[in-house]
């Protein structure tokens, strides 16, 4: 169940992320991992709709990618009933419940995910995309679960549509395909830093995410600089 007081600092800190005007990548990363802190699960992960398709955008760790990635590749899981539906997706215990997602499944059992809820990011009754949240053991989400995490997708929703209304509609579209291109570039980086210091990618992330924290800049312009300018940091 979620702890009242990292809800609430999630719910501010996520709110100053919003009001500084953030490109979509940073504001959809950040919703991730204050999710995650928030909710005490493993990790969680975003995905977005773009031309009625499934596509993954962020994720606070490498297993929760791999898993966004096997939902856009064979666009089928919890993420993609939400957003079809409408509806929150919930599986307690991925080992005796079968929902039908095939390779997802088995991605998600192999990656020692058992349980997975799917919460739907939408506005004026159509889907924009999901938060899918992940926890490693067995998991009855709760209503108090879902409605934290229902609480921050609405913000991040939010922003979003603000966007959309402002920068009318190819903006939006021009931020969100930003955003799958940061991942591509903050994937190499992780590459790079992980197979020269033989250390795990999501250690080479944290690398990464500490360096852009400590110099007040994107974590994209981070992964261009290590992949582009042989930045280590």
């Amino acid at each position: 169940m979620a702890d009242l007081e990292l809800l609430t600092d999630a719910l501010s800190g996520f709110a100053r992320t919003l009001a500084r005007g953030s490109a979509i990548s940073e504001v959809l990363t950040d919703l991730a991992e204050r999710i995650t802190a928030a909710l005490g699960v493993a990790s969680a992960g975003v995905s977005v709709l773009e031309s009625g398709k499934l596509r993954f955008a962020v994720a606070s760790d490498e297993r929760s990618a791999d898993l966004e990635r096997v939902q856009e590749a064979v666009q089928a899981g919890p993420c993609v009933d939400a957003c079809l539906t409408g509806k929150i997706v919930t599986v307690a215990d991925l080992s005796v419940t079968s929902p039908g997602w095939g390779a997802y499944q088995q991605a998600a059992r192999d990656a020692g995910i058992v349980a997975v809820a799917s919460v739907p990011m939408r506005h004026n009754g159509e889907s924009i995309g999901a938060v899918d949240l992940y926890s490693a053991p067995q998991r009855n989400w709760s209503a108090a679960d879902l409605r934290a995490a229902g609480i921050l997708a609405d913000m991040a929703t939010g922003y979003l549509v603000q966007a959309w209304e402002l920068d009318r509609q190819c903006r939006v579209n021009e931020q969100l395909r930003e955003a799958l291109d940061s991942r591509i570039v903050i994937e190499q980086a992780k590459g790079v830093l992980a197979a020269e210091r033989r250390i795990s990618v999501d250690e080479a992330f944290e690398a990464l995410r500490r360096h852009a924290r400590s110099h007040a800049v994107s974590l994209r312009s981070v992964a261009e600089a290590v992949v582009g300018l042989g930045l280590r940091p």
